[in-house]
């Protein structure tokens, strides 16, 4: 097994890849930490649709690349910034998405938790966002998973200030009937989030965002923080209620975020762990027997892929997991919803595919490596 590479320039250069993938075996949901992988969705390649259409899934890919991270105890963090809301999924497809993976969780007996926003209006006043959360958080709630509150790209435009998001987000505690996870989804994932809990200013947006935490304990199973910056995510994790929980979305800091400190540690809500989702796993079990070492020794050797594919702009951070789930053999197909399989560059795919490759994330090492000579040649690379 060889396959030959094009470096800086397009000179080519030999590869040999891994010819046995890493050993692991499905399992049990974990013990010491609660974990979901948001999960990328599958297009239909044989639709007839534009970037600008509504989005065309296969559903059975997408569910079934759900019942594999269920199967390795993972839970799924369904119709998240993974899924392409707001970059090619819109709230109809969202909807669609969120009943279908809540029915099957259900039948798999799998760990399901759903994102709610506002992105069926573009813009509006602060009670038009309101009621676009409160339509999204009663479909979630009716099919039984539980919700995310993301953040909303309509009232990021619509607050004056921090006073607006206590209000808004208030009112959807107050009603929600079971609680929730509350999302800060930082601007290197979406520009339009800049400023968001009303300042642009991290340590007043903290302040805000902790507000509303503590207005409503008993509504807020945990927050996910997605700012790719450990050092603050730990000092939130420290000022948090007791009971509320802290999941890490820092794709960049995870191993030592989720290994914790002798103050605390953080739970797991991540888009790397859906291509990492097996070893991701296999590390937390260790980590379930107290083995801290041997969870990091499992998990840290992954960071170097998890920065490459979130690398600015990170929002484009997708197309290198869709990428990767090709390669895999999870799906028969490089397409996306909305076109996004063209927002990375050939280089930025080849060295995907080499640090996968080298951590074993290949089921069918030669599978992988037929699959990318065929990129190649798309891309003019012959073998």
């Amino acid at each position: 097994m060889t396959i030959r590479l094009p470096g800086t320039g397009g000179a080519l250069r030999t590869y040999e890849p891994r010819t046995e993938p890493l050993a692991v075996t499905p399992g049990t949901p974990f013990t010491s930490r609660t974990v979901f992988s948001a999960a990328h969705v599958v297009a239909d390649p044989f639709a007839d649709v534009s970037p600008d259409s509504p989005a065309a899934v296969d559903w059975d890919a997408t569910l079934a690349f759900r019942r594999h991270l269920w199967s390795h105890g993972l839970g799924v963090a369904e119709a998240m910034d993974t899924a392409q809301r707001g970059m090619g999924l819109d709230w109809a497809g969202a909807a669609e998405l969120i009943r279908r993976s809540a029915a099957e969780a259900k039948s798999v007996g799998g760990r399901i938790a759903c994102g709610v926003g506002t992105d069926q209006i573009a813009s509006g006043s602060l009670a038009e966002v309101r009621a676009a959360y409160e339509e999204q958080l009663a479909l979630v709630e009716e099919s039984g998973a539980q919700a995310i509150l993301m953040a909303s790209r309509a009232l990021a435009a619509a607050a004056s200030g921090p006073e607006d998001y206590l209000e808004v987000y208030g009112h959807l505690l107050r009603q929600a009937a079971e609680p929730v996870v509350l999302h800060w989804l930082g601007p290197m994932f979406d520009p339009a989030l800049e400023g968001y809990w009303g300042s642009a200013d991290l340590d007043a947006a903290t302040d805000t965002f902790l507000d509303v935490i503590a207005a409503h304990p008993d509504k807020v199973d945990g927050i996910k923080v997605s700012l790719l910056d450990a050092q603050r995510e730990i000092d939130i994790r420290r000022r948090l209620p007791q009971g509320v929980r802290c999941y890490t979305g820092d794709d960049f800091n995870y191993p030592e975020l989720i290994a914790g400190d002798e103050q605390g540690f953080s739970h797991a809500l991540l888009g790397i762990f859906d291509p990492l989702g097996p070893l991701a796993a296999q590390a937390v079990r260790v980590l379930d027997t107290g083995d801290v070492q041997g969870f990091r020794d499992l998990l840290d050797p992954t960071v170097g892929l998890s920065r490459h594919l979130f690398q600015t702009p990170t929002r484009f951070y997708k197309t290198g997991v869709v990428f990767l789930a090709w390669l895999a053999g999870h799906q028969s197909h490089f397409t996306m919803v909305g076109g996004l399989q063209s927002a990375r560059s050939l280089p930025h795919f080849v060295t995907a595919y080499e640090l996968a490759d080298g951590l074993g994330l290949f089921p069918d090492p030669k599978l992988a490596e037929e699959r990318m000579k065929t990129l190649l040649s798309v891309y003019g690379v012959n073998q």
